[in-house]
């Protein structure tokens, strides 16, 4: 295998300007850098992490800190993120941080103490424990994806306004008897759900239904979804023509809930959900989409200028989802409702 020695030797400079060249830690003029560079490719040379890392004094490493690996929306985060490091020749270290494990706690104690990488992705990190705190005093650049942001960079996508989006969708359609499914749960509340649910709130008091919201604790997956949706169909005299799911997986599970108990959708009720997961397709399910992936290498992009220039400020990015119309969702049942005498779904007058 060619070492820096023989790029050297093929662009006819020494092997410290060859070092330069190649790892930018030094002056060297475009055309010798380009001579360079061109001699490495024809030799094939690949420069060692160790001779990178002493040449400029960074591990080439990016640390990933993150609850979950094979959640859905984890794992579009991560692909986003290592396709990024990818491109520029960067490796990547993973720490699945699971809530409430001793493995999270040692992951802040001890590895992440080591500091071996030249910065840091959060993803899904809440304000709990001081945990930001704790990753803010490493000393290392930090972005965060969803969660609490605040004193580091974050890219996220505008929670509160995807609700609104959906809720404002089921109001056009004239659903007034919308419910809020999903979040609430545990000791520690998701940011992104509490944003959420504040984002439907905020539609239903627009459109004068405060009085009528209602909001369904639940985890926030498919069974989570599944239970809190037959206790809240399971009553006729009750029962919402339109739900709002905290996410798409809370979504899919009111859906198959509501055809266990007979109920139509769209028919019957409507159902939203915020995300556009992989089943949300096979479920014809409206949602709003939001694009994992291009999330995770905003965040590089951001990391990396952080890493470059330390002085930079923090940034906030919020991307907007976009309606992805499918067909769990339609106009409101004009029946009359047989305890008011109302079309069912509007408002007294």
């Amino acid at each position: 295998m060619a070492g820096i020695a023989d790029v050297a030797a093929r662009a006819g400079v020494s092997k410290a300007t060859a070092s330069r060249a190649l790892t930018g830690s030094g002056y060297v003029s475009d055309a010798t850098r380009a001579r360079v560079r061109s001699a490495a490719v024809e030799l094939g040379y690949v420069p060692s992490t160790s001779a990178v890392s002493l040449a400029t004094g960074r591990t080439q490493n990016i640390g990933v800190v993150m609850p979950y690996v094979s959640r859905w929306f984890f794992a579009e985060v991560l692909e986003g993120i290592q396709g990024a490091l990818l491109e520029r020749g960067l490796d990547l270290t993973l720490y699945d941080a699971k809530p409430g494990t001793p493995g999270r706690a040692r992951i802040f104690e001890d590895f992440l103490a080591r500091k071996r990488f030249d910065g840091l992705i959060a993803v899904g990190l809440e304000p709990q424990d001081h945990e930001l705190e704790r990753l803010l005093a490493i000393g290392r650049p930090l972005v965060s994806v969803v969660g609490a942001g605040g004193e580091s960079s974050l890219v996220t996508i505008d929670d509160e306004d995807a609700a609104r989006l959906a809720t404002e969708h089921l109001l056009a359609l004239g659903h007034t008897e919308i419910a809020f499914v999903g979040g609430g749960t545990g000791a520690h509340w998701a940011t992104v759900d509490q944003q959420r649910l504040a984002g439907y709130r905020r539609s239903m008091s627009g459109a004068g239904l405060a009085a009528a919201a209602r909001h369904v604790r639940s985890d926030v997956t498919l069974p989570g979804g599944y239970r809190a949706a037959v206790e809240l169909l399971g009553d006729a005299r009750e029962r919402p023509t339109a739900i709002v799911a905290v996410c798409d997986e809370a979504a899919v599970g009111a859906i198959i809930a509501a055809r266990r108990l007979g109920i139509r959708v769209p028919g019957d009720l409507s159902v939203v959900g915020i995300d556009d997961h992989e089943f949300a397709e096979m479920f014809s399910l409206t949602t709003l989409r939001q694009v994992p992936r291009e999330q995770g290498a905003a965040a590089v992009e951001i990391l990396l200028a952080e890493i470059a220039d330390p002085g930079r400020p923090t940034t906030t990015t919020r991307l907007r989802a976009r309606l992805v119309m499918r067909s769990s969702t339609s106009a409101v049942d004009a029946t009359v409702d047989a305890d008011t005498g109302l079309l069912r779904g509007a408002a007294p007058q």
